[in-house]
């Protein structure tokens, strides 16, 4: 009697999304291609992503008209550009899922990461992958908010108007990791306008993602000021040869 196969094993795919203008980080050049430790910003999260986990293929999402890329970044094995770059970063996102669509199977695993945060590390990737193994779903890294919260009152002068309870509140991270017919379904259907990451879009199917503890190390480099505290994290990690 033969026996029958094993189910394969759901694969996992990054899926970068690095086709924002970097508003608010100004400046003449586009935020992903500045230097960080001698690197632009983006290869150094394409870095750390390869090297923190074992991913199919990375999917790196450019502007359309980004002629940056191939003279900074170049070719780098299993990293794939797609120039299909959206207004928003969840259109971004649809886009790039839509791109992929052909490479990647339902239950297939996307690991959505900001080209802004280069500071990812094994084993806070570890644990996100760990912890969503089983997950039907998926989830996100995001640790709990500490500081006090305050809300401000419109006008010109910004005053405080109360102070918010913080219990409960988390603050997201990346990578955000879903199913791939989740994650799609979700931002075909959301109001991308209004979406600020992925797990707000799953959540609007009426899903409940799982928080996963991240890092207060995984920083996203939004101003120029936050280069010099990421250059300082992987300074350090380079000194514990981690």
């Amino acid at each position: 009697m033969a026996v029958a196969p094993e189910p394969s094993k759901p694969r996992r795919f990054a899926l970068i999304a690095a086709a924002g203008a970097s508003a608010r980080f100004g400046g003449p050049e586009q935020k992903q291609y500045v230097l960080l430790a001698g690197k632009p910003l983006l290869a150094r999260t394409i870095a750390a992503l390869n090297g923190s986990a074992v991913l199919e293929t990375v999917f790196v999402v450019l502007a359309d008209d980004d002629t940056l890329y191939d003279e900074r970044v170049g070719e780098i094995a299993r990293v794939v550009p797609l120039r299909c770059g959206g207004r928003t970063r969840a259109e971004s996102v649809r886009n790039g899922l839509a791109a992929m669509g052909d490479r990647a199977t339902a239950e297939d695993w996307i690991l959505v990461h900001d080209a802004a945060r280069p500071c990812i590390d094994v084993a806070t990737l570890n644990r996100l992958l760990n912890e969503l193994e089983d997950e039907p779903i998926g989830g996100l890294l995001a640790i709990p908010l500490a500081d006090t919260l305050k809300r401000a009152e419109t006008g010109a002068a910004l005053r405080c108007a109360g102070t918010e309870s913080r219990t409960g509140l988390w603050c997201a991270q990346t990578p955000q990791m879903f199913r791939y017919a989740i994650l799609n379904r979700a931002l075909r259907q959301a109001d991308l306008s209004a979406i600020t990451d992925e797990a707000q879009a799953v959540e609007a199917l009426g899903l409940k993602p799982r928080l996963v503890q991240g890092s207060p190390a995984n920083i996203k480099v939004t101003y120029p000021e936050d280069l010099e505290l990421a250059a300082a994290i992987l300074a350090q990690r380079q000194r514990n040869g981690a």
